[in-house]
């Protein structure tokens, strides 16, 4: 079995293993940088002494200690069988302690140079001290990175924290939106992610009490008809005309029962297609083809289907049955309360967001003070249940699309239904040359 990883645990990780290479490598650097600048200002020391007694001066400059500089500066001459022009330095070791030599040429012709040896002994343990207090300051620098780390990655889970406390504490009767002013700048694209959740869940969960209590009460006011009638009818024998038009209404009531029962259940079919694997469809075409559809049938009744698509073509991965409900609806809605000789116009166009797809009418208008997406909300003379646009707004959110419905604003009576595609998960197919 595979532990989960943990974010906090990684970050905490990379930040001290990256911190702690980056103190021993500037501590490294730091160290030889030292090392190498008092190495070379000891070199350079013993080349001048060399050029002093080269050019036959004194071997020390006038400002310098003499009597610290003497006692640990041997200076010799040597011979040499194989003559050679440059200086050389090396540094040996003998009974704990540590001397720089160097050998310079003193007199080509005799092969004679010089050979000063200095005791660098005190210096050995000075780099020595040093590297030491390096070394603490990096224990002490990698306690301090540690601490930090672990802070530091206390302080960046902190909101995720706060944001699973808050969630953990909601329910379904209590859910309130986060507050997005008190998280920290890189949390407010989640933050408003799950505000939109949770208004989706409250829609939902609200949408969800008026379908339970609409449901009960569209189903009591037919049963209560049927009962009443029957009552009625067995209160005294009747006639056999009678007796037909008693069961004849209890057919009538019985059919709309029905109507009532199968919306029902395209909610659960539409929960079920929700589950669908989305697949990517032109959606121009998809409307053409609806269109196409619909157009003898608003011809039988006498009306007109207009229709106006742009662009040529717009691709999107989505469930093809969730988009065929809302747009079936729309237009089911809209021939039904557009009048004999009226038309209805179907279209599509490009925006910033994505694809907009509208469909309008002649209508009666809408009442827009009441909320027509909610379950069993009837308006206009015509019949119906009232779960068309409930079932419609439902696909929508599941396609993430928006869906709204408004009066017409061209001074011509008649409502506007409007669907917004995102543009995030589809792309436009180029026109046709």
């Amino acid at each position: 079995m595979f532990s989960k990883r943990s974010i906090r645990t990684s970050f905490l990780i990379q930040l001290i293993f990256s911190s702690v290479t980056l103190i021993i490598i500037f501590s490294s650097l730091l160290y030889f940088y030292i090392e190498k600048s008092i190495y070379d200002d000891k070199k350079e020391e013993l080349v001048q002494y060399a050029k002093n007694i080269s050019a036959y001066k004194s071997v020390f400059q006038a400002d310098e200690s003499i009597s610290e500089n003497f006692f640990s500066l041997n200076v010799g001459i040597i011979y040499l069988k194989h003559p050679d022009t440059h200086m050389d330095v090396y540094e040996n070791t003998d009974h704990k302690h540590t001397y720089l030599t160097l050998i310079y040429p003193f007199n080509l012709d005799d092969k004679s140079y010089l050979k000063i040896t200095k005791d660098i002994t005190q210096t050995k343990q000075l780099l020595k001290k040093i590297k030491k207090y390096i070394f603490v300051i990096n224990i002490a620098s990698i306690l301090l990175v540690i601490v930090y780390a672990i802070t530091l990655s206390k302080m960046l889970v902190a909101p995720i924290q706060t944001l699973t406390k808050k969630l953990a504490n909601m329910n379904e009767h209590l859910i309130k939106e986060i507050d997005i002013q008190k998280l920290p700048k890189e949390f407010e694209p989640l933050g408003e992610t799950l505000n939109h959740l949770i208004a989706r869940i409250q829609n939902f969960v609200k949408y969800q009490k008026e379908l339970f209590i609409g449901t009960a009460h569209e189903l009591k006011t037919p049963l209560a008809v049927i009962k009443l009638k029957n009552q009625v009818t067995l209160i005294k024998k009747r006639s056999p005309e009678e007796y037909i038009e008693a069961i004849q209404t209890t057919n009538k009531t019985v059919d709309e029962m029905n109507i009532i029962v199968s919306n029902i259940l395209n909610i659960g079919r539409q929960e079920g297609a929700q589950l669908d694997k989305p697949v990517e469809v032109d959606v121009i075409a998809f409307l053409k083809q609806k269109a196409n559809d619909f157009k003898l049938l608003a011809e039988n009744e006498g009306k007109t289907l207009h229709m106006q698509f742009k662009p040529d073509g717009f691709m999107a991965t989505l469930q093809l049955s969730l988009l065929n409900q809302i747009i079936q609806n729309f237009l089911q809605n809209a021939l039904k309360f557009t009048p004999k000789d009226k038309s209805v116009i179907l279209r599509s166009s490009q925006d910033d967001i994505g694809l907009l797809i509208e469909v309008i009418d002649e209508g009666c208008g809408i009442d827009d003070t009441v909320d027509l997406f909610a379950p069993f909300k009837r308006q206009g003379n015509k019949s119906g249940v009232g779960l068309g646009l409930f079932l419609a707004k439902s696909a929508a959110d599941a396609l993430g699309a928006k869906i709204t419905i408004k009066n017409r604003e061209d001074g011509v009576d008649g409502t506007v239904a409007s669907l917004q595609l995102n543009s995030k998960l589809s792309c436009i197919i180029p026109r046709n040359p």
